[in-house]
């Protein structure tokens, strides 16, 4: 009895299990599909390539389609292509993703993209594919490459751009200068599509740029060259100049001018042209130049008023510059050498000797000459004895508090000299 039990209770466990499996093999083969995860938004560049991904589970007979909302355009069923497009293509590897392919993406391909599976009710999902653009500078819609404009007037530069995003103006000036806006402050960077140039100066010429960008790289740029005109002006530094003839002498003239100026250099009534007398050169920077004319080997012919002319096609105008003659200066006179400390004979003494030429002269030159006295006649005189110090002691105090001190000068001594060797018997 137990043995049969047993064995019916075995029966049971494996009809129940049998049951199941049978149960789970017909829930997977009827159950319906269903999208795994959703489609990821794509944003891609344009004309580079893009996939959009539908990933279906169990989706067994049914048909997968792909539809472009925006356009109303069915581009795939299943593994076919539908739309007449060449840049569409669907690939599926017996996996879950269904990829739909599209090759060198153009704007129209913008928009919303959805995914279909063919049950009862329809399923589907949806998602969308940005195409972004770099920016273009439309030159058609911007102001011209090169534009003239005369000084003190008002002038407006455009820049318009497209792309996507819309892109952002900003300009700036080639030079790093600042720009000057409604000539109350000057920034040097300035947003918006136009630039407004209030009476408009010389020092506001040169290059602008117009730059585009929107984040997609990469950003574009438009140079604009801003010619300012005006009539020529002309600064003189000095206006004198003096140099002695025999010498050379250079002349300056500073000019400014657009457009570009004729200038020279005219004496006498006579242009004067590069020849070994004269050499004519001008360095320009810009509406700048600076003209020098160098006169070589002054004469008196060639003294007198000297002008610079410069000419546009706008006026012309001069600078005077007058030359004249000056001497020839002297050698500078030499220093007279005074001895520090000396006596006032001494020093007065050196400064004799330093006037001829300010060295001194052989120690035999400064002492006083000294003869024998002739035949027949008396010894020279003894010369006068200093006097003697007071209290009989050299340097001792005398009754003013003060100290005294004799001292001989070199003359005396060499007299006194000569006098005790002739007294010698």
């Amino acid at each position: 009895m137990e043995k049969r039990a047993t064995a019916s209770r075995s029966g049971r466990y494996l009809k129940i299990g049998i049951f199941q499996l049978v149960t789970l093999m017909c829930q997977a083969v009827t159950e319906e599909p269903r999208f795994a995860e959703p489609i990821p938004n794509v944003t891609v560049a344009l004309g580079r390539d893009a996939s959009l991904p539908c990933v279906v589970d169990h989706l067994g007979t049914y048909k997968v389609a792909r539809i472009h909302i925006d356009r109303q355009m069915i581009l795939t069923i299943h593994r076919h292509v539908i739309a007449r497009v060449p840049r569409f293509i669907v690939t599926h590897d017996n996996q879950k993703p269904w990829l739909l392919h599209v090759s060198s993406v153009e704007q129209e391909d913008r928009g919303y993209y959805m995914c279909q599976v063919n049950t009862n009710p329809m399923i589907s999902q949806v998602g969308y594919l940005q195409v972004v653009v770099p920016p273009n500078i439309v030159d058609a819609d911007s102001t011209p490459s090169s534009v003239a404009v005369r000084e003190n007037q008002n002038l407006t530069l455009t820049c318009r751009a497209n792309g996507f995003p819309q892109p952002k103006l900003s300009w700036r000036r080639e030079d790093s200068q600042p720009i000057s806006v409604d000539r109350r402050k000057k920034v040097s960077t300035f947003e918006g599509e136009s630039l407004n140039l209030t009476r408009i100066s010389r020092t506001e010429m040169g290059a602008y740029l117009c730059i585009a960008s929107n984040g997609v790289p990469p950003s574009v740029s438009k140079r604009i060259i801003v010619d300012v005109e005006f009539s020529p002006m002309i600064w003189v530094p000095n206006q004198l100049v003096g140099a002695p003839s025999g010498t050379d002498v250079t002349l300056d003239c500073h000019t400014e001018a657009y457009p570009r100026a004729i200038s020279y250099w005219v004496y006498q009534s006579v242009m004067l042209l590069p020849t070994q007398k004269y050499t004519t050169e001008t360095s320009e920077n810009s509406y700048r130049a600076h003209m020098k004319l160098t006169v070589r080997g002054l004469q008196s012919s060639d003294f007198g008023n000297y002008r610079c002319i410069s000419k546009n096609s706008l006026g012309e105008t001069e600078g005077s510059i007058r030359l004249y003659e000056i001497p020839m200066p002297s050698s500078p006179p030499k220093p007279t050498k005074v001895i520090s400390g000396a006596s006032k004979e001494e020093r007065v003494s050196v400064i004799r000797e330093g006037g001829a030429g300010g060295q001194s002269p052989p120690p035999s030159s400064r002492a006083p000459s000294a003869s024998l006295p002739p035949p027949g006649q008396g010894q020279a005189p003894a010369p006068r004895p200093p006097k003697p110090p007071v209290n009989g002691t050299p340097g001792a105090a005398s009754s003013t508090g003060c100290r005294r001190i004799v001292k001989w000068t070199q003359p005396f001594l060499v007299a006194t000299g000569i006098f005790m060797f002739l007294a010698t018997p």
